[in-house]
């Protein structure tokens, strides 16, 4: 009872407000704050995660929606515009990729990022910098992979679920009126005609010339590779260090050293990340700060279940989220 008592006088008081300010799940609303990890110079290197699937799309939850990933990322690349301290920027990665224009926005931000502020850019892969984890990889200045990377997935892949066999076992069907033959295309309940399979591989096709393109203008990688390369497979560290995907091989604070040299200042430069909680004993492997997390009752995200959203994608399935 005496247990019951002081709960409710707490819920009390904070309704009342009589206690300072206390946000207990912080979220998408809270401003993002300035964390120092380590160092104490003038200078300052920028830490950014790049964790899970690539997407534009908000994240609702229990308590409310979470940002997007993308959203996310540009927030913070724009409050790193305004500080002039800033010279390097760290990109830890995660990713399996994600959507096709997700991954394109994040790689312009990137880019605008460099133009606007001139400050180094260096990416440190984790287990997984795959398709579009690796597209948003090729503004970097210098691209470091984990010992245990997987990269590369350098391709598109078009994820539709399909219904028509089901469909015709339980006895449904789907009536459709439509103002021009390809209208559907795509549809789950029937098989694509051949002009619409035409029309699909051409978008594909599309969609994978732009990335091989921009892995052209970023990497220097001989014919011979490059074929290997956009064949979409998966690349483990040193192997991906051969071919020419990545630069070199290290952890992160291999990467934060890099990005000091890159940038010509001190290694005792001011590491920080932008945060809307505080981490007690906080570290650069804290990939829970680059996105505000909303509890739930049972910590289970039914999205790990559910296949990515249908439409075109810079991802390597095997991992997605």
């Amino acid at each position: 009872m005496k247990k019951i008592s002081l709960f409710i006088l707490l819920i009390a008081t904070l309704i009342c407000g009589c206690q300072p300010k206390m946000n207990l799940f912080p979220d998408g609303t809270d401003p993002l704050l300035e964390k120092t990890i380590q160092g104490d110079a003038s200078d300052k290197v920028l830490v950014i995660s790049i964790d899970g699937t690539i997407s534009d799309q908000a994240k609702d939850s229990l308590f409310g929606a979470r940002p997007s990933l993308v959203q996310e990322v540009s927030s913070r690349l724009q409050l790193a515009e305004k500080d002039k301290n800033i010279k390097a920027l760290v990109l830890k990665i995660n990713s399996p990729g994600g959507s096709v224009t997700a991954s394109d926005v994040l790689y312009n931000e990137l880019m605008l990022f460099k133009k606007k502020t001139g400050a180094k850019i260096v990416v440190s892969m984790m287990d997984v910098a795959a398709s579009g984890g690796y597209y948003v990889s090729l503004p970097a200045d210098e691209i470091m992979a984990h010992p245990t990377t997987l990269t590369g997935s350098v391709g598109v892949i078009f994820i539709r679920p399909k219904f028509e066999g089901l469909m015709d076992k339980i006895g449904v069907s789907v009536e459709v009126s439509k103002s021009g033959r390809n209208k559907d295309m795509g549809a789950p309940f029937k098989p694509d005609t051949p002009e619409q399979k035409e029309i699909i591989d051409g978008i594909i096709t599309n969609y994978a010339n732009r990335f091989k393109s921009l892995v052209k203008k970023h990497r220097s990688i001989s014919e011979a590779d490059l074929k290997q390369i956009f064949t979409a497979q998966v690349f483990s560290a040193d192997d991906a260090k051969k071919i020419g995907l990545v630069d070199s091989i290290g952890y992160i604070p291999d990467a934060v050293d890099k990005a000091c040299e890159l940038a010509g200042i001190s290694k005792d430069a001011k590491v920080i990340t932008y945060k809307r909680k505080t981490y007690p004993n906080d570290t650069l492997y804290n990939s829970a700060s680059s996105q505000a997390v909303a509890p739930s009752l049972i910590n289970v995200d039914a999205g790990h279940f559910l296949p990515p959203k249908a439409g075109f994608h810079y991802l390597w399935y095997p991992a997605a989220e």
